[in-house]
């Protein structure tokens, strides 16, 4: 009984050793330094929970060194590599090494292009926005709201993410659903770089004379830029469409042969901006001679922390449009305000 109180005593101090071991740090080139749990690096933003505080973010550009031993962490670098491992400060400054046992890599804190905790990566590596407008005139009684968003989650091999926009106008006779567009993807990488994609799409536009329109594609892409400031992806395939006109007529199951193009540039001094272009083009295999392209620019500006001012302009064209008598070409500019979480 006389040894109860010590085993007490060792089991707290042993509970209170392992605490402090699985506390993460960051130090900064002014020599300060926050202990906490480091939850991701993504684009050259950090996301750390401070002991007693909330969650920051900080550009990777202030870091002296990163100490995260809490996790194993899944890392790529701007060079295209792959990493496992805990990250500790390198007696280089804005050095880290990331590996464990006899496999150390020595990285510069920036070459980190993304890095989330391996173990945990369900619950910490969903990244999104969603974004929000509206514009009204009483003279014409005319009103046009849009929303977007997009939502992205990442495994050691999975990168699955959904976007989705749309467009609609509120008149004194009623409400008309002028553009929607809704995807899911799944990029399965079988290297750093290259991966296997499989989609589905849902489209419509009202301009050139689309009800709806369903997507399943399959192919192979490649993230061929990863920098500190860029990073691009192309991929191309195949799609199966079915259309259904605004009369209400059916195409039934088209082919056609797919490629795609993404640019997002980032800038994380102040003010933060982040533009995003895409570009689709499609082929008629089913319908030869049939040309079709969907495109988006986005640009956005940070206000304050998640809250950020958006500029958007979107473009389709479609060389046969699925309903008689209607525009090959559909473009707009919208303005709005987006909430977003690296």
């Amino acid at each position: 009984m006389k040894n109860i109180p010590l085993t007490i005593l060792l089991c707290l101090l042993q509970f209170s050793l392992h605490a402090q071991v699985k506390k993460d740090s960051l130090f900064f080139n002014n020599g300060s330094m926050v202990i906490g749990e480091l939850k991701k690096i993504r684009l050259g933003v950090v996301t750390f929970d401070p002991d007693d505080a909330n969650v920051i973010t900080v550009q990777q550009r202030k870091l002296r060194g990163i100490s995260a031993r809490s996790e194993v962490f899944r890392v790529e670098t701007i060079r295209k590599k792959l990493l496992y491992g805990v990250i500790t400060p390198d007696t280089v400054p804005q050095y880290v090494k990331v590996g464990y046992g006899t496999s150390i890599d020595n990285l510069h804190v920036e070459e980190i292009f993304i890095a989330y905790p391996f173990s945990d990566r369900f619950t910490q590596n969903f990244t999104g926005s969603v974004g929000l407008g509206y514009s009204y005139t009483r003279s014409s009684g005319f009103g046009r709201f849009n929303l977007d968003g997009n939502l992205t989650y990442q495994s050691k091999r999975h990168e699955i993410s959904g976007t989705l926009s749309g467009i609609y106008s509120q008149t004194d006779s009623g409400f008309t659903r002028d553009r929607e567009d809704f995807n899911v993807r799944d990029n399965y990488y079988f290297s750093p770089a290259s991966f296997v994609t499989v989609f589905i799409a849902y489209q419509k536009n009202r301009e050139i004379g689309l009800k709806r329109r369903f997507q399943e594609g399959l192919g192979l892409g490649n993230k061929f830029i990863t920098s500190k400031s860029m990073y691009a992806w192309a991929r191309g395939g195949f799609v199966l469409n079915q259309e259904t006109s605004l009369e209400g007529k059916r195409s039934g199951v088209l082919t056609e042969g797919y490629a795609q193009l993404q640019f997002n540039i980032f800038k994380f001094s102040k003010p933060e901006v982040n533009l995003n272009v895409r570009q689709s083009l499609y082929v008629g295999i089913t319908e030869g001679g049939r040309f079709r392209s969907d495109g988006q620019v986005d640009l956005t500006w940070e206000m304050i922390s998640d809250l950020k001012l958006s500029l958007q302009f979107y473009n389709n064209y479609d060389s046969r449009p699925p309903s008689v008598g209607v525009s090959k070409t559909d473009y707009g500019i919208i303005f709005g305000i987006k909430y977003a979480r690296l």
